[in-house]
């Protein structure tokens, strides 16, 4: 390229065009006379011999007031045969006409890529706005340039007007020229010396994490002489996220070589990259969803693939619980090397609607932005964990299907990170991903464990032995079946035919010879008389009631048999169902009927054990009535024979045994009577005012000399003027009765207690000795007739049996009570307890 004034500036502007339209070259070509001349260039072009502009481009370009704009050349019919420019074989191309004073047509300024490139409108009339600085540049060098200070001042409003920045450092390496895009900088820029940006700046390489060494900075490596191109930078300032830029830098030097400085164009595509990220986020998310096994799985995948392409710290998906009790961490994700333990330790939050970050996001359904954990107001639950654990910025956001919310995202950043609307709407589409997934996953979940818990049920319903099954009633009042375990094996003895209904054990059912009506099939094999039970079951059961029957059903195999039939009816939305069993109870009948046989047949024995016992109550008393005579009259000639004086001795002796042994004989009859009056209710009890006092102590006395005889000691006990509204006859044979059996049955040297008290409206009378006593077990069986304890037995005393069986009567027939019980150090106590005041009448 021929040297030409002011070729350096046109140098510079060419690059700002070949940045400014994201091209690899770009060319200021002047025409006229038939000749082209590259008057600046930046990348190859004009760098090969040739013109650098085809004929027809020049010719379009002059004959056109605005820019001529090739996106692709190859279809294009202007370009497709000549498509060399600049000595490169272009594919797109942006030529922006440049004119002179007059208006006449000077040249072009052309951006020229190797691929098809689509320009936004934007790029277009900026690069427009750069070709009419071209203009007035090539206007002042061909009046012979103007003053130092006003290049100067043009050169700074050129720069203040690019959204590049544009920074320049002397030979010094020291920034002395920035343009409006890094004037705002903090620190300022100007001064700063190109070894102190890394660490003024915080430089770090495309990851975010490694920081650049002084000698790697973009204007250091051009002031050292390296060209830059397209170098990524991250910068992270005070508190604001990282700014990711992509770098271009020169060495500026003098026709001689020598070094002036350096300066570099920087471009912000934090955006762009960011776009980028979100879109690679969505793709991930996507991925993970596919490939996820399990909603764990599936939510830890989201939260690392999103906070990774956000570059934050960490990410959580918190499940609502299936009951809504309150939120489960299910996944967990944050950068490697960050120690999140105060913060992300516990995986179980128990909350209420509304509390903290979490519990507003679950209550509203609604995203929430909190850009600076340190100054919001507003509570956060684990807040003070989050600030321990260096987080700054948070963001949380439901996971809905419909309404309803299935869980929280909460991604947590270094740095205040201030709300982002793009950011925001991306997640929401992320959310919505995960939400279809859980749901869908749930779905699959819930058809896996109704399967498993079918089988589970079909493996209990086969070892049952009733007929479970399920029903709809429909508009018209039929039982459409819906399940049938056995189709009626249970209860009808075989299954029901294909035609007569469903089927299929454990199948849905389908319409049969009686268009699949349960009522119509089952309703075939009633029992006659049993189908006005059948009815009503089934009618209740239409109108939507539970129902339960027992009726017969003539079975396919020919036998009868009795069915048990539960039901209860559900809805779902409209439509309603009937589940019911069905249970043979035969054999319960059977049982019943035979139970009642059973029960007929002892009613009838108990009558006749009856009239036995009557039968031979009346024969004792008859037997004992009869005998009392004899007996009589044998004491009578027993006494007169003893009052003989001229009896022998050896006949008074047998006198003496017939006497004894006649008045033993008297007892038993009389026992005998007692009873049998007392079983009639015919005895003669006499009650009147009674002195219980004096009658206790005139039977004691009676009774001494016996005891004396063994040598007992009679202990009496009696509170004073004890009085009792009886028989004293009666009364007097029961206290008898208790005291000879404590002589009889205590052995020698004991002793007897007699005891009497008055307790409230009772007149208590006890009777304790130091006997053999009797056996715990048979106790409840002393008051009974005949009964002997198996104590006296083995002693060989001799006895009928018959005492305590009346003593319990007389008193009985009195109101009182008499119980026996046994005594502490051994013996037997009996208690008597009688009304102390006389009985009402009726």
């Amino acid at each position: 390229m021929p040297s030409v004034p002011g070729a350096a500036l046109l140098d510079r502007l060419t690059h700002l065009a070949a940045r400014l339209l994201e091209t690899p070259a770009a060319l200021v070509a002047l025409t006229g006379h038939g000749r082209q001349v590259v008057v600046g260039a930046s990348g190859p072009a004009g760098r090969r011999p040739g013109p650098p502009l085809p004929a027809s481009l020049c010719e379009r370009v002059a004959a056109g007031d605005g820019p001529l704009v090739v996106s692709d050349t190859r279809t294009d019919e202007r370009l497709r045969r000549d498509r060399v420019i600049g000595g490169l074989e272009a594919a797109a191309c942006a030529a922006f006409p440049l004119h002179g004073p007059g208006g006449e047509t000077l040249g072009a300024l052309c951006a020229i890529d190797t691929e098809p490139h689509r320009w936004s409108r934007a790029q277009l009339e900026l690069a427009g706005d750069l070709a009419r600085t071209v203009e007035e540049e090539l206007s002042a060098l061909r009046v012979g340039g103007g003053r130092p200070e006003e290049g100067q001042t043009f050169l700074q409003a050129l720069l203040d007007s690019l959204d590049t920045g544009v920074a320049a450092c002397d030979r010094d390496g020291r920034v002395v020229l920035v343009n409006r895009v890094l004037r705002e900088s903090r620190p300022p820029l100007v001064g700063v010396h190109v070894d102190d940006l890394a660490e003024l700046y915080g430089m770090f390489a495309p990851d975010g994490r490694t920081p650049l060494r002084p000698e790697e900075v973009p204007l250091a490596r051009a002031f050292a002489g390296e060209r830059v191109d397209g170098q990524e930078v991250v910068v992270r300032t005070g508190d604001c996220g990282p700014c990711r830029t992509v770098v271009n830098g020169r060495p500026i030097e003098t026709a001689d070589g020598r070094r002036l400085g350096a300066v570099v164009a920087v471009r912000d595509v934090t955006d762009q990259y960011r776009a980028q990220a979100l879109h690679r986020t969505q793709h991930a998310v996507a991925q993970v969803l596919i490939d996820a096994s399990s909603s764990e799985e599936a939510a830890t995948g989201v939260v690392a693939a999103v906070t990774d392409a956000l570059g934050w710290t960490c990410g959580e998906y918190w499940q609502v619980d299936p009951g809504e009790e309150g939120l489960t961490r299910i996944g967990l994700w944050n950068r490697p090397g960050r120690d999140l333990q105060d913060f992300t330790a516990g995986s179980r939050l128990r909350l209420q609607r509304g509390r903290g970050l979490l519990g507003r996001v679950w209550e509203t359904g609604r995203e929430l932005w909190i850009c600076d954990l340190s100054r919001d107001p507003r509570d956060f639950l684990r807040r003070e964990e989050a600030l321990r654990a260096g987080l700054r910025a948070a963001v949380a956001l439901p996971v809905r299907s419909g309404r309803q919310v299935l869980g929280v995202l909460v991604f947590a950043s270094d740095t205040v990170q201030e709300r982002d609307d793009e950011l925001i709407a991306l997640l929401d589409g992320v959310c919505a991903h995960v939400g279809r997934y859980m749901e869908r996953l749930r779905a699959e979940e819930l058809a896996l464990a109704l399967a498993a818990s079918r089988r589970r049920f079909e493996q209990i319903v086969t070892h049952v032995n009733d007929d479970v099954w399920t029903a709809e009633i429909t508009p018209d009042g039929r039982a459409r079946p819906v399940y049938v375990s056995t189709s009626g094996a249970g209860i009808l003895g075989e299954r029901v035919p294909p035609e007569g209904g469903n089927g299929g054990d454990g199948g849905d059912g389908g319409d049969g010879g009686d268009g699949g009506d349960m009522v119509a099939i089952v309703g075939r094999y009633v029992h006659p008389d049993d189908r006005p039970v059948f009815t009503a079951f089934c009618e209740r059961l239409i109108s939507g009631s539970p129902a339960e029957a027992e009726f017969r059903l003539a079975g396919l195999d020919g036998v009868t048999r009795w069915a048990w039939i539960r039901a209860l009816p559900r809805r779902e939305g409209d439509r309603l169902f009937v589940d019911g069993i069905s249970t043979d109870v035969t054999e319960r009948h059977r049982m019943a009927e035979e139970r009642e046989r059973l029960l007929a047949e002892e009613q009838r024995q108990v009558r006749r054990l009856r009239e036995l016992d009557r039968m031979k109550d009346e024969l004792v008393a008859l037997v004992s009535h009869e005998l009392r005579s004899p007996i009589g009259a044998i004491r009578g000639y027993a006494e007169m024979l003893l009052d003989d004086p001229d009896l022998g001795g050896e006949q008074r002796a047998f006198a003496d045994v017939i006497d004894r042994k006649s008045a033993d004989l008297q007892r038993l009859v009389d026992d005998l009577l007692d009873l049998a009056r007392l079983d009639a209710g015919r005895i003669a009890i006499d009650p009147r005012p009674v002195s219980l006092t004096r009658l206790l102590n005139q039977s004691v006395e009676d009774h001494r000399p016996a005891a004396a005889a063994k040598r007992l000691t009679v202990r009496v006990d009696l509170d004073r003027h004890l009085r009792v509204h009886a028989d004293p006859a009666r009364l007097r044979q029961v206290v008898d009765n208790l005291l000879s059996n404590a002589v009889k049955y205590t052995p020698a040297g004991g002793a007897v207690t007699v005891a009497a008290r008055r307790e409230g409206g009772e007149v208590t009378v006890t009777v304790a000795d130091t006997g053999i006593g009797i056996p715990s077990e048979q106790y409840p069986q002393l008051f009974g007739r005949f009964f002997r304890a198996s104590t006296a037995k083995d002693a060989g005393i001799k006895g009928t049996g018959l005492g305590l069986a009346i003593i319990r009567a007389i008193v009985e027939a009195h109101g009182g009570t008499v119980t026996a019980a046994p005594r502490e150090g051994g013996g037997t106590v009996f208690t008597v307890r009688l009304p102390a005041e006389p009985p009402q009448e009726e």
